[in-house]
C-alpha cells in the first residue's frame, strides 16, 4: 500500500493526489503536520527516493525560515539531520511518497507516472 505525506492545504500535495487519483491509484494520506515519519521511515524515504538528506527538508517553509535552519543544517550529521526531520513535520519536503520498495520526494507528474503505477 502506498502512503502519501502530506499536508491538505499545501497546494503541491493536492495535486500529487489527484495525480494518483486519476489513474486509479488507491493511498493511504497521513497528515505530515500531526503525524509526520520517524528518523527511521525519513531514512528509508531517502535511500528508496534517491536524494541527498538534505534534499528532504522544505527550504520555502515558515519553519526553515524561522529557524534559520539552512544555516544549522551546515553542522550537523545526518543522524541530527533525520532527528530534526523527524521532530518537526513542517520541515519536511512534501509530499513524501512510499510503498517500501519505492520512493518520491516532492511532487513531478512525469516522476510520478514512473515510480507510482
Amino acid at each position: 500500500m502506498i502512503t502519501l505525506y502530506g499536508y491538505k492545504k499545501c497546494s503541491t500535495c493536492r495535486n500529487a493526489e489527484k495525480n494518483l487519483e486519476s489513474r486509479g491509484i488507491q493511498y493511504t494520506f497521513v497528515d505530515i503536520t500531526t503525524t509526520s515519519p520517524d528518523a527511521d521511515e525519513l531514512k528509508s524515504i531517502q535511500k528508496l527516493a534517491g536524494v541527498a538528506t538534505t534534499k528532504l527538508f522544505n527550504t520555502s517553509g515558515v519553519v526553515y525560515r524561522e529557524q534559520n535552519i539552512k544555516e544549522k543544517i551546515k553542522a550537523m550529521n545526518e543522524s541530527e539531520l533525520f532527528a530534526l526531520l523527524a521532530s518537526e513535520g513542517r520541515l519536511i519536503k512534501r509530499p513524501l511518497v512510499t510503498d517500501g520498495v519505492s520512493a518520491t520526494v516532492g511532487f513531478s507528474a512525469d516522476t510520478f507516472s514512473e515510480v507510482w503505477k
